[in-house]
């Protein structure tokens, strides 16, 4: 019998793959009916048997096992009283409302779990666990294949990389780590602590100024560094590299080692950097998507300490390259949209995808070392009790207008996409001539969707990559292609046969001026109406003159 089944001792591997772990209170039934009677766990997920100490046998873990589902589902256990007496109250008496927002068969599950007679529980009979997987609850679930871990996780933790140790002195990283395990608790150890209470003098003390900027700390960074949140300490910031209307990029030194990064500097009181440092942290493993190094915040600014790109923008190499043909744009779209499609998969969208947030880790030039940039506006997509979901589970769970939002989204990278194609191919931008071109006329010929591919370049470009161009570009998002299907299109998987001759390009300067422009207009801010008293209006006015005149008359 497992006897302690609660969130903090259920873990996930680096794949998404759960764990179960401590087995401290474990224990083999004992007497001829395989009971066992030590008052032990969790009180919130004991079940009634449990309680009572009258004796309990396995079934006694499917009702742990309905508490957990219940909790995950509502974000809120079902027997918490104010104090320990009242829960075990609660439990004993196993009376339970019944959220009305769970499914049919979530309510069905919990109702079968939750009986407190363990003999009629779900999962006590000769089938045991049998009869839960036979739920309909469980209906869409392949058991032969969760249990070979071929199902796909809903959701993948952000895993430690070896170089995450830099901080840490060799004198302790080259320990072997030893194993201290602690001394079992005799079955009457909570006998010891009955009755006993404490406060901590820090609960009944005033705040600090020193604690409230603690407080606006992003709590990550607490948990990195602890009261240690000076970026200053560790690191040396040097020369500019980029500046936003909200963050400034620098390269800094790592003290300690003399390593190279770039920080970005994000001010707090403009942007909240969260979701940005939470979708860093979970996907930065991929290689071709920037890494995060460490983070930082003083209550003001957070600083992201990330890769060091020394290979400049996308779009400055390729224009800048003497040589660049038809076949390596097809590589270097195939990368970028491999790496887009495993961000789709996770259910974030980038939503910023403009040439100059596409890098080059270093000076190769290789497709292999470009990296996707700035995720401060990237969304991760979340049901609505603010739990990240991934599209594979998003059916029953999210709100329609939510996934509708989020395959525009989806859509808007794969225009940004075939906006980079196209430049990439053709040597101009499809929707501006040129830095000077208003966003009136850019966001027109964006709308009409209209935009050569002939002449030129174009003349020597082949069919298949006018397709494809066409296709993310299309003005209509529901008929974009999507990153699986751009993939899985003539011109990326046949690209070996591409031609390889050179293709022709604009002035450097005036291809970027151009893009900037589209970017520009696409992000501009509609200027807000000026309000003001409805009896200045033109129509009250000359509603008020009207009725003037009928008055004299």
């Amino acid at each position: 019998i497992y006897r302690d089944l609660k969130p903090e001792n259920i873990l996930l591997d680096e794949e998404g793959h759960v764990k179960i772990t401590d087995f401290g209170l474990s224990k083999e039934a004992i007497d001829h009916d395989k009971r066992a009677y030590s008052f032990c766990g969790t009180i919130e997920y004991m079940a009634p048997e449990v309680v009572n100490r009258r004796g309990h046998t396995q079934s006694a873990d499917w009702w742990s096992f309905g508490v957990l589902m219940f909790e995950m589902l509502t974000g809120s256990l079902p027997f918490q009283g104010k104090d320990r007496k009242e829960t075990m109250a609660l439990i004993l008496k196993a009376k339970l409302g019944m959220p009305q927002f769970l499914s049919m068969e979530a309510q069905s599950l919990l109702r079968a779990l939750f009986k407190r007679n363990p003999c009629n529980r779900l999962g006590a009979g000769v089938d045991g666990v049998e009869e839960i997987k036979r739920h309909p609850f469980f209906v869409t679930i392949d058991w032969n294949k969760l249990y070979r871990k071929e199902i796909k996780p809903p959701f993948k933790p952000a895993v430690g990389r070896p170089e995450d140790t830099f901080h840490f002195d060799p004198e302790f990283t080259a320990r072997t780590p030893t194993d201290s395990p602690g001394v079992p608790p005799s079955a009457n150890a909570h006998h010891l602590f009955r009755g006993f209470s404490f406060v901590a003098s820090s609960l009944v003390q005033e705040p600090s100024q020193q604690d409230l900027l603690k407080a606006a700390v992003h709590p990550i960074v607490q948990q990195l560094h602890g009261n240690n949140i000076h970026f200053s300490d560790g690191y040396e910031i040097k020369e500019d590299i980029g500046v936003g209307s909200y963050s400034v990029c620098k390269r800094c030194v790592h003290k300690a080692t003399e390593a190279e990064y770039a920080v970005k500097i994000i001010d707090k009181s403009k942007r909240d950097p969260s979701e940005e440092i939470e979708i860093l942290l979970r996907y930065g493993q991929h290689p071709n998507i920037i890494t995060l190094k460490d983070v930082y915040d003083d209550g003001k600014l957070v600083y992201l300490v990330m890769e060091l790109m020394r290979g400049g923008e996308l779009l400055d190499r390729i224009l800048r390259q003497r040589y660049f043909s038809e076949r390596e744009a097809s590589d270097v779209l195939c990368t970028i949209t491999k790496t887009l499609d495993y961000l789709h998969s996770q259910g974030v969208v980038h939503r910023d995808l403009k040439p100059s947030n596409i890098l080059y880790m270093d000076e190769s030039g290789n497709p292999e070392s470009i990296r996707i940039c700035d995720f401060g506006f990237a969304k991760q997509l979340r049901a609505e009790n603010g739990l990240l979901m991934t599209p594979c589970y998003t059916a029953n769970f999210v709100a329609p207008e939510v996934l509708k939002r989020q395959g525009y989204d989806a859509a808007c990278d794969i225009w940004s996409l075939g906006t980079l194609l196209y430049t990439m191919l053709a040597g101009f931008t499809p929707f501006a001539n040129g830095p000077d071109d208003t966003p009136e006329e850019i966001l027109a010929r964006i709308g009409s969707g209209k935009y050569a591919l002939s002449g030129g370049n174009w003349d020597s470009i082949s069919d298949a990559a006018k397709d494809v161009v066409s296709k993310m570009l299309h003005v209509d998002p529901h008929q974009r292609l999507t990153a699986v299907q751009v993939l899985k299109h003539p011109w990326i998987v046949n690209r070996e046969y591409l031609s390889q001759s050179q293709l022709s390009r604009q002035d450097v300067h005036l291809v970027k001026g151009a893009m900037a422009a589209t970017y520009f207009a696409l992000n501009r801010t509609p200027q807000a109406p000026r309000l003001e008293p409805v009896l200045s209006s033109g129509l009250a006015q000359r509603r008020g003159m009207k009725r003037l005149t009928s008055t004299r008359l």
